[in-house]
């Protein structure tokens, strides 16, 4: 009876002591989310949580991301309560799934859930009888969901065929949700005494009093989050392939190629996590490849019409997808491809000036540059003149006295022809 007892009072000092971890699921559903939620239901078991609230506000995500997700929701050994808050919060398309797998589903007043059709849930638009096909695969998937936890598998499988969406009142109403919470001191104290059946076991949660903590995202979560930015995926793409192509153009720079091999790296890691096409990728490369051409070639434009429209079909097709928070904004977008035509022209605009220009090396180089003659030269007579840092020997077509301003007509072999320098300019040395 003592053992029994001290049994009780143990377990009793440990409920009270263990604290109830909050896990956010908050913008798009991507690998990010599902490995954060994976690794604190982890933590949770370990650490003997009474329970774990999913605090959720996502307009959706990634088919597999959700579906990661939702496996480590079922096999969690502790009770997972989904709460779609705070006030204006949503869990829309895939964040339905991960509300309908919960042991426990809330809402806070002012949030909605529902709109959970395939074709924005997988992020793009294919062939009728692949449509028809994930759509069954969806609804069959959230139908057994709501029935496992006893709600309205009806209304579930009208989110998703017909995109239905309900507000916080009628989804309890309709038997959708579990219960109402403003926040989560309101939601522990209606949590309390409340038994959930977690993995075939009937589970009285004990969370009155108990304190909640914050699980933040790791630091190299953070990182792959910002990195699954289709914005930031976009620019890091841009300046991976200029710095492969300046490299390419200015052999043993090594500086740009390097930079640019890490940029791409870092861009591919972020892409894995959206829904993108390879052509996308394939398109911008080849525009920026004919784009740089057209500073080697002379093309009169052609390769710049085509750079620029290959860069924009590129930037335009690169992420696959329905939905606006996964595509490449337009206000990042334009003033991209923008900067790298404007960079672009600039540079043909300078290359065509240098071969319009005077020669600045070998004998073309030598013409109109001044110097002084050191002796006397006349029609049919050889001198030697100081033109350039150098001594030449040179003709003239006319008497020129020994000392005076000279400017070089023009180059025979090794011999310079010069004539008086009219100008008031004294001679280069």
């Amino acid at each position: 009876m003592r053992t029994s007892w001290v049994a009780a009072s143990i377990f009793v000092a440990s409920v009270a002591m263990a604290k109830v971890p909050v896990l956010t699921v908050e913008g798009p559903l991507g690998p990010v989310t599902a490995e954060y939620v994976q690794d604190g239901l982890v933590a949770a078991a370990k650490d003997g949580a009474p329970a774990v609230v999913l605090r959720v506000d996502t307009p959706g995500g990634l088919e597999r991301s959700m579906r990661e997700l939702v496996q480590a929701v079922l096999a969690s050994p502790v009770p997972v309560v989904a709460w779609v808050g705070p006030a204006g919060a949503r869990a829309a398309s895939a964040g339905l799934f991960v509300v309908a797998a919960a042991h426990v589903a809330t809402m806070a007043p002012g949030t909605n859930l529902g709109a959970a059709h395939p074709v924005a849930l997988g992020g793009g638009k294919g062939s009728e009888t692949a449509e028809r096909k994930a759509e069954s695969d969806a609804v069959a998937f959230i139908r057994a969901l709501a029935q496992e936890r006893g709600r309205s598998p009806e209304w579930f499988e009208r989110a998703v065929a017909e995109s239905a969406s309900l507000a916080a009142a009628d989804a309890l109403a309709e038997g959708v949700v579990d219960g109402q919470a403003r926040d989560l001191e309101e939601l522990l104290a209606w949590l309390h005494g409340r038994e959930v059946v977690v993995q075939g076991k009937g589970v009285v949660l004990h969370t009155q009093g108990q304190r909640v903590e914050e699980v933040p995202l790791s630091g190299r979560q953070r990182a792959l989050r910002l990195l699954s930015d289709p914005n930031i995926a976009y620019l890091l793409l841009l300046l991976g392939f200029y710095g492969l192509f300046f490299e390419f153009s200015n052999p043993g720079s090594l500086f740009p190629g390097v930079l640019g091999g890490i940029f791409l790296i870092l861009a591919f890691v972020g892409l894995q996590a959206l829904p993108f096409r390879y052509a996308g990728v394939l398109l911008i490369a080849v525009g920026l490849l004919l784009l740089l051409l057209e500073v080697k070639i002379a093309s009169f434009g052609l390769l710049t019409v085509g750079g620029v429209l290959a860069l924009a079909l590129g930037s335009a097709l690169l992420v696959r997808t329905t939905e606006a928070y996964q595509r490449v904004s337009l206000g990042v977008m334009l003033p991209a491809v923008g900067a790298t035509v404007v960079f672009f022209a600039f540079a043909v605009a300078k290359g065509l000036a240098a071969q319009r220009g005077q020669a600045r090396s070998g004998r073309e180089g030598l013409v109109g540059e001044r110097g002084t003659a050191l002796e006397a030269l006349a029609a049919g007579r050889r001198g030697r003149v100081f033109v350039h840092g150098e001594y030449w020997h040179a003709t003239a077509g006319e008497e020129i006295p020994a000392g005076s301003a000279v400017e070089v007509s023009g180059v025979e072999g090794l011999e310079l022809r010069v004539r008086p320098l009219r100008s008031e300019e004294g001679p280069a040395q």
